[in-house]
């Protein structure tokens, strides 16, 4: 359980960036939403005691056009009180302004293992509710100014989401998606774009799911087949198949000699992505090939950094496969 003994360095592990900030119960104006597209209770920043800002947050004149869903990779706790949600958010603002020095929490929005909805970056809530506005939080380099980050309690590695969890979720995307104009396909995971876990091998799979239920509520339904996106494969170790031997092609097109092209993600192909990355100076050094490695491989630049030039009319070896199945675009299942 939650409590002052879990420590903040717990709160972030996996590579998420977490934030939650509370504010006092807040329920938009139903004239604000469409028939069955109401917004969820949301506690506000002031709510839960949350500090203020070091700094003006960035408050953008203009719409974000996706949503990240992310997982705190901390306990999936018990206590599911308002009280602990209050706590969770209070750890992880402290942590991104202590040791990390960010101007606030990073994430817009954090919903707790109870279902409690909470504010995230301070004045995340206000330009939701107005619709033409969009605060830049912290939670995915590259992609703060274009999308709404929204924290789920718990770890979802190897297990989903609780029901209340999952329905707040599934009510702050509509009501999100319909403030915005942004299309329930956009729903994207972290490791979409980055070299993480985030948000868990169950949860990124049950990603389709959301799309099409968000979809409905919206009163746009929305195929199955629509709802599956093409995705980078997460690579780490015991990572095993053609994507695998892929990444190793790749690798060794680059310079990285010393892996061996045989499917099976090694110690050895570890290492070669960590020199990878290095090189690249990716925000992680992991060894894992994700969202952010995968783009950088497939365009050919070398272990040092320079382009690869290939001769007229020839491709890496393993570009036949990236065609078809490692296309960049956002996900739909696990891998």
């Amino acid at each position: 359980m939650w409590g002052p003994s879990v420590s903040r360095r717990s709160v972030l592990l996996g590579g998420l960036v977490l934030t939650g900030t509370f504010a006092g119960l807040v329920r938009p104006p139903s004239a604000s939403a469409a028939p069955g597209v109401a917004s969820p209770p949301i506690i506000g920043c002031d709510g839960w005691g949350a500090r203020p800002p070091s700094a003006p947050v960035d408050v953008l004149d203009r719409r974000p056009v996706r949503i990240l869903v992310h997982h705190t990779a901390s306990p999936n706790v018990e206590d599911r009180s308002r009280g602990a949600a209050e706590f969770v958010a209070r750890k992880i603002q402290e942590f991104h302004m202590d040791r990390r020095g960010w101007i606030d929490s990073g994430q817009n929005f954090m919903i707790s293992r109870g279902g409690f909805v909470l504010e995230g970056r301070h004045r995340s809530l206000e330009a939701v509710r107005a619709g033409h506005r969009h605060v830049e939080g912290a939670h995915c380099t590259g992609q703060n100014a274009e999308s709404v980050g929204i924290e789920n309690e718990g770890t979802y590695s190897t297990v989903a989401p609780d029901g209340g969890q999952w329905e707040q979720l599934r009510a702050l995307c509509a009501y999100v998606c319909h403030q915005y104009g942004i299309a329930p396909t956009e729903i994207d995971g972290h490791r979409d774009y980055k070299d993480t876990l985030c948000p868990g091998d169950v949860f990124y799979g049950m990603l389709p799911k959301l799309r099409v239920e968000v979809a409905e509520l919206l009163g746009r339904p929305l195929s199955d087949r629509t709802a599956v996106r093409a995705s980078w494969p997460l690579l780490r170790n015991r990572s095993s198949g053609p994507p695998v031997e892929a990444a190793q092609h790749l690798l060794r097109a680059a310079g990285l000699t010393g892996v061996q092209a045989h499917g099976h993600f090694d110690e050895r192909t570890a290492a070669a992505v960590r020199d990878f990355q290095r090189a690249h100076r990716t925000e992680e050094v992991n060894g894992m090939i994700g969202g952010e490695t995968w783009p950088l491989l497939v365009t050919g630049p070398d272990a040092t950094g320079r382009r690869s030039h290939w001769p007229c009319g020839h491709s890496p070896p393993a570009a036949p496969y990236v065609r078809r199945h490692c296309r960049a675009s956002r996900s739909g299942s696990a891998s």
